[in-house]
């Protein structure tokens, strides 16, 4: 059911608490959004809904402010220079989050990678270009119907890489979760922790990830060595076997 009165999600406090509403409703004042629709994805940190913004689909991401993983949050946000004077509380590491999102995706989507596009944020909230076809999103990559295994993980790793070397970002919590696979391409989402590669736990995130990613393919194609893919995607031909080992429970 659509929703057009803001008034009426004041039922929902969970989600829709009085500062999220306050950003709705500036969202709405501003003409960046005209309606919410229907629940794509639910989450601990984050729920996504569809809405209209003029004449085109768009995706909205709200941050729970109540009950987003604070410690989480700061784990990559601590480190990253281009959140150094942010506030220590929860709303302030939720709004940090947002932006930073908001920054990652946009970084992404100019070096050519298959992202959201970033439209606006304010708060907790973004909008973003909806992924999928008839209001219908894209499938997660682990429920997705993969023609080409392989084709799909070389095309994968030449994100990373490109993710790495031109927008000077690593994900930092790759899964089959946050990878769709819809209009023949895989496309990366839920960016709001990736960090750039001066971040101290850089290679430890990159390491983490490309385990995932051959986690999930090895049953479905031949996967490269880990540490042949790490120097692969960062450049570095040398780079130590044990690279990323360190500090492994960041």
């Amino acid at each position: 059911m659509r929703i057009k009165d803001l008034d009426q999600l004041k039922v929902r406090e969970d989600v829709f608490d009085e500062i999220t509403l306050l950003a709705l409703y500036k969202m709405v004042n501003k003409g960046w959004i005209s309606a919410i629709g229907g629940s794509i994805s639910t989450g601990k940190e984050a729920n996504v809904f569809l809405a209209d913004r003029k004449e085109e689909r768009v995706a909205i991401k709200i941050y729970m402010t109540r009950t987003a993983n604070f410690q989480k949050m700061q784990t990559y946000i601590a480190g990253d220079r281009r959140f150094l004077n942010i506030g220590k509380t929860r709303r302030d590491i939720v709004f940090a989050w947002t932006r930073k999102e908001f920054s990652n995706l946009k970084r992404a989507l100019e070096a050519g990678l298959s992202v959201p596009k970033p439209l606006v944020f304010d708060r907790n909230i973004l909008v973003m270009e909806f992924l999928g076809e008839d209001e219908i999103p894209y499938p997660q990559l682990r429920v997705a119907k993969i023609v080409d295994p392989a084709g799909v993980y070389a095309s994968l790793i030449e994100s990373l890489r490109v993710l790495w070397q031109t927008a000077k970002l690593v994900h930092g919590d790759l899964s089959e979760y946050n990878i769709l696979y819809g209009g023949g391409k895989a496309w990366l989402i839920d960016m709001g922790q990736a960090v750039t590669p001066d971040h101290p736990h850089s290679i430890i995130f990159l390491r983490r990830d490309l385990e995932q990613l051959n986690r999930f393919f090895s049953p479905l194609c031949d996967t490269i060595v880990l540490i042949d893919l790490m120097r692969q995607i960062t450049g570095i031909p040398h780079l130590p076997e044990n690279a990323g080992t360190e500090l492994s429970e960041a």
